[in-house]
């Protein structure tokens, strides 16, 4: 093999191809022993639960588990289903991305499915030995649900159906350092477009036309995509905490609120800032620091063991302690990574226990209906002695 390199590259040539083959094997024994040690940690959650086999429908879910990528397009399309048991772990696809299934999840037997995964399914089933098939609740439609019941019914009566939520959920808020890494790489593509975009910003350009500069320069420095619609609202319409960009353009004085994210490998990043072009008014002035030292009281509270409803609870109580409490409805942050929105959420709702290596964002705000709003969005990593901020672009 060597002299037949040899033979086709230059030593220089030859260097650089071995150099490549070996990066490519690392990389691939890597993410083998990733999905390897994800696929451990999930079975040990199955241990306890009632069902012998569990179906993964919910993309991020399933790429976390497997690190096959493809994306279902929309909500009532599949790139396919994880069939994971306490022995054998499968993934069911069809003819577009049975290649893709392969090279991505080798740690998988590959089903590829003709006529549909419902029709399929019995025979997954019958291969698998299954007798009681959990399935998450929140990504299988009544309409998909109904076709399976159809298809295992003709084929084994026996054969139950039981939803499940949260099983693989609650195993990605933990990141491990490599998570971590991919979401500050997307975090730094974020910031080093925007501060193109502020450098260059004027009056006259309108919120349409910088929410697509933001795009593009998110694309063209590397990322694989949008994390999200960008968010560009000036004036009044920055009182919209999701407005849509329209063809107003920004003037003097007015607060320009912005939200936007990358993706990359797979993994988000999401920030916000509100910024004024010329002189801002008083009211400006006000909000902002209050709504900056409400996200650094929370980001101070932010360690291992505290409640998620408690660090909401500072930044709310410290808003309405200056007479903005009904200006501030929104969460004051979420969970990031493979989706831009997942758990845990910062909120005074379903309260969770913070642990070492969450990642969640920290965006208090405020809207005022006719003036406009701020909100400062910055996203923190949970380390053993407190938040560390991800964040390099200041606010």
């Amino acid at each position: 093999m060597g002299r037949r390199l040899r033979g086709i590259f230059n030593r220089k040539e030859l260097r650089h191809f071995q150099i490549r083959s070996l990066l490519r094997f690392t990389r691939c024994k890597v993410l083998r022993k990733i999905t390897n040690n994800r696929l451990a940690r999930f079975r040990t959650c199955l241990q306890d639960q009632a069902f012998d086999t569990f179906l993964v429908l919910q993309a991020e879910n399933r790429r976390y588990l497997s690190g096959y990528t493809a994306e279902d397009g929309q909500f009532d399309e599949s790139a396919g289903a994880l069939f994971i048991t306490p022995e054998r772990q499968l993934l069911a696809t069809d003819s577009r991305y049975e290649t893709q299934a392969k090279i991505e999840a080798p740690e998988f037997e590959i089903y590829c499915y003709r006529k549909g995964m419902a029709s399929s399914l019995p025979e997954i089933l019958r291969t698998l030995q299954t007798e009681r098939l959990a399935f998450e609740s929140a990504r299988l439609s009544y309409l998909q649900f109904e076709k399976f019941q159809e298809h295992i019914k003709k084929d084994n009566p026996s054969v139950s159906l039981t939803p499940a939520e949260n099983l693989v959920e609650d195993l990605r808020m933990i990141k491990d350092p490599q998570e971590i890494e991919a979401i500050k790489k997307a975090l730094a593509i974020s910031e080093s477009v925007f501060e193109t975009i502020v450098d260059t910003l004027c009056v006259g350009t309108s919120e349409r036309e910088l929410a697509w500069a933001i795009e593009k320069g998110l694309r063209e420095s590397g990322a694989d995509d949008i994390a999200f619609p960008p968010i560009v609202a000036s004036g009044p319409n920055a009182a919209l905490p999701h407005a849509i960009p329209t063809d107003r353009p920004v003037t003097k004085g007015e607060p320009i609120l912005f939200d936007w994210g990358a993706r990359l490998n797979g993994y988000c990043s999401d920030i916000s800032r509100t910024i004024v072009l010329g002189s801002p008014d008083d009211t400006f002035g006000d909000v902002y620091k209050v709504v900056k030292d409400a996200q650094t009281m929370a980001i101070e509270a932010m360690k291992p063991g505290v409640s998620t409803q408690a660090v909401d609870k500072i930044a709310r109580d410290h808003i309405a302690s200056k007479g903005f409490g009904d200006y501030f409805g929104h969460g004051l942050g979420h969970g990031v990574g493979l989706a831009v929105h997942e758990k845990p959420n910062l909120s005074p709702f379903r309260p969770i226990i913070l642990e070492t290596g969450m990642v969640t964002t920290v965006e208090p705000g405020i809207y005022l209906p006719g003036w406009g709003g701020v909100r400062l969005e910055n996203m923190v990593v949970v380390k053993q002695d407190g938040a560390v901020v991800l964040n390099h672009y200041p606010l």
